[in-house]
């Protein structure tokens, strides 16, 4: 048993009591750690629950628009080329309780129409806002998924070192500090003992002298 490997001396006893005092504040603060991140984790669930109806209903919109547009106009595909790539996108981070979470902006800009409006209706414009919209949706969408999935990652390891510490750790250097504790009381045992029946002895012989 691991109680058995420590040799029970009072320095090993401060040592033990040392470590398990450790190892009950580590677990408090693991503890205190994965419910800070856990209210944190059901923030952004919350929030990625209204985006993801938002953005259904969103593309829904678009994708009736762009078809509006397409049969209106035929294929559009000329003028969706005129778009340019998006390139606004920034990524940055912030750190809660050490975990490392996304912060994805796009850069506000006037909304600017790069086709012409000569061979055009408004089926398209209607398509173009639709788009522009899904695409600011979808910014914040994958700031807030990323956000969960790396949560739910850090909740899982802060978990498993909470579980370690109260499970195994804790209660090793528990029985640790009762091993050494109960030695070195029958050690004192032993010794009062011993004492007594020297005491004893040297009294009897000073009757007989």
């Amino acid at each position: 048993m691991a109680e058995q490997q420590v040799f029970p001396t009072k320095g090993n006893l401060i040592l033990s009591k040392k470590a398990l005092k450790l190892a009950a504040l580590g677990y408090e603060l693991l503890d205190r750690k994965r419910n800070i991140l856990i209210r944190e984790l059901m923030s952004f669930v919350d929030k990625a629950g209204e985006l993801r109806c938002s953005i259904e209903e969103t593309y829904k919109e678009a994708y009736s628009a762009l078809q509006l547009a397409n049969i209106s106009m035929g294929l559009v595909t000329p003028y969706a080329n005129c778009i340019p790539v998006e390139t606004g996108v920034e990524i940055s981070s912030k750190s809660v309780m050490g975990v490392e979470l996304p912060r994805v902006t796009l850069e506000e800009r006037p909304l600017k129409v790069t086709y012409g409006f000569s061979q055009t209706n408004s089926q398209l414009d209607r398509a173009f806002l639709a788009f522009d919209k899904v695409k600011r949706t979808t910014v914040e969408l994958a700031e807030v998924e990323n956000s969960i999935y790396r949560l739910s990652v850090a909740i899982r390891k802060t978990q498993r070192r909470a579980n370690a510490l109260q499970n195994i750790i804790i209660p090793r250097n528990e029985k640790i500090v009762k091993f050494i504790t109960d030695s070195l009381e029958e050690k004192d045992r032993e010794e009062f003992s011993r004492m007594k029946v020297i005491k004893a002895a040297k009294l009897r012989a000073a009757k007989k002298a």
